[in-house]
């Protein structure tokens, strides 16, 4: 599979573990590939990018080796899933730091609004292709 398409999230997020499943309803040619934070290789991937390890509250979008991070990332999942999802994409008209003050404010609660989990969830056997491990 190519790993062209990657997707780093907080694994123990109940909001990010629903953004997923989300992508992954909606991505009928399989395009992305996923991988939590919290994992070895999610903690060397982010090193490997120079993006801090610590900060659960971003997530990064790779796509061909270039790094989009917080509403840039999910702007461009949100194109690259096509249909009408990309027509959301027109909101990268507005000023990447009210976007991403508006990010900033849903990940700093994301947990108390969506909950937690106490560890990563572990893809089912039909979804193991999907996630680097």
């Amino acid at each position: 599979m190519c790993r062209n398409q990657l997707v780093i999230f907080d694994g123990v997020c109940n909001l990010c573990n629903g953004t997923v499943q989300f992508i992954i309803k909606r991505d009928r040619n399989k395009k992305f590939s996923f991988i939590t934070r919290q994992s070895p290789i999610g903690q060397e991937m982010l090193m490997q990018l120079g993006l801090p390890v610590e900060d659960q509250s971003t997530v990064v979008y790779l796509k061909a080796g270039v790094p989009y991070l917080k509403s840039m990332a999910v702007l461009k999942i949100l194109k690259d899933l096509g249909r009408g999802w990309s027509l959301l994409y027109v909101l990268v008209v507005i000023p990447a730091f009210i976007r991403d003050f508006i990010y900033d404010l849903i990940a700093k609660n994301r947990y108390r609004f969506f909950g937690r989990r106490n560890s990563c969830k572990v893809p089912g056997s039909e979804m193991t292709d999907r996630f680097l491990q």
